[in-house]
């Protein structure tokens, strides 16, 4: 079955198609964090009911900059051309922000891999998403997530 999230949400909510090419890509970071976050935690409280604080800690170990660099470079060698382009433009992006518990290095490549997350999302490939989390977490933790 091929289910895409965003294309639900812009069938259910009217929402016009995007021109991709138009947001920078601190905005599709800022879409490719939320959407990696209800990955997470979706997958999170799946995996096992449990109190509110501890399912809180189990996604933010996953959605931390650490391990959103680790994860990233974990794939390098499953992204396509395409992808390693969005990528770099995420991760070469001027910030005002600054990291958080992170290096500035970390912090780059989870803005580049959040952006990438964003694009995949805004150009209705969530399969991919799906995949190369799937890949990412088997690669970074040894085990699907």
């Amino acid at each position: 079955m091929n289910l895409d999230i965003f294309e639900v949400l812009k069938t259910g909510l009217s929402i016009e198609d995007v021109a991709i090419d138009t947001y920078s890509p601190l905005t599709l970071a800022f879409v490719g964090d939320n959407v990696y976050e209800l990955i997470l935690r979706t997958k999170v409280v799946t995996d096992g009911n449990t109190a509110v604080n501890k399912l809180n800690k189990m996604t933010s170990d996953l959605a931390c900059a650490k391990f959103q660099c680790e994860l990233v470079n974990a794939l390098m060698d499953e992204l396509n051309e395409e992808e390693i382009r969005v990528f770099k433009r995420g991760r070469n992006a001027k910030s005002n922000s600054k990291a958080k518990n992170a290096s500035y290095n970390e912090y780059k490549h989870a803005t580049g891999f959040e952006t990438l997350i964003g694009y995949l999302y805004l150009t209705h490939n969530s399969e991919r998403i799906f995949e190369l989390l799937k890949i990412g977490f088997s690669k970074v933790n040894g085990e699907n997530k």
